[in-house]
């Protein structure tokens, strides 16, 4: 195996972190709509912890993308 294909693997391996940032994401907001939904008078107090686990979840998703742009371009 010459070192272009293994690149290649090691970056594609290192994209899955993306997919795992997107079902995160998924389970976060449907997991608060559910419980606004039950409790609507509590949901305005955990709007800012819904959006600091949307920016913890995202960044992840983006270091897994740089890290993929740094195997396969690096």
């Amino acid at each position: 195996m010459d070192v272009l294909s293994a690149k290649m693997i090691g970056s594609g391996l290192a994209a899955i972190g993306m997919a795992g940032a997107g079902v995160g994401l998924g389970v976060l907001f449907g997991n608060y709509l559910q419980a606004a939904i039950r409790n609507p008078s509590a949901a305005a107090s955990q709007q800012t912890m819904l959006f600091l686990g949307m920016a913890l979840t995202e960044t992840m998703g983006l270091f897994a993308f740089v890290v993929s742009l740094l195997l396969r371009f690096g």
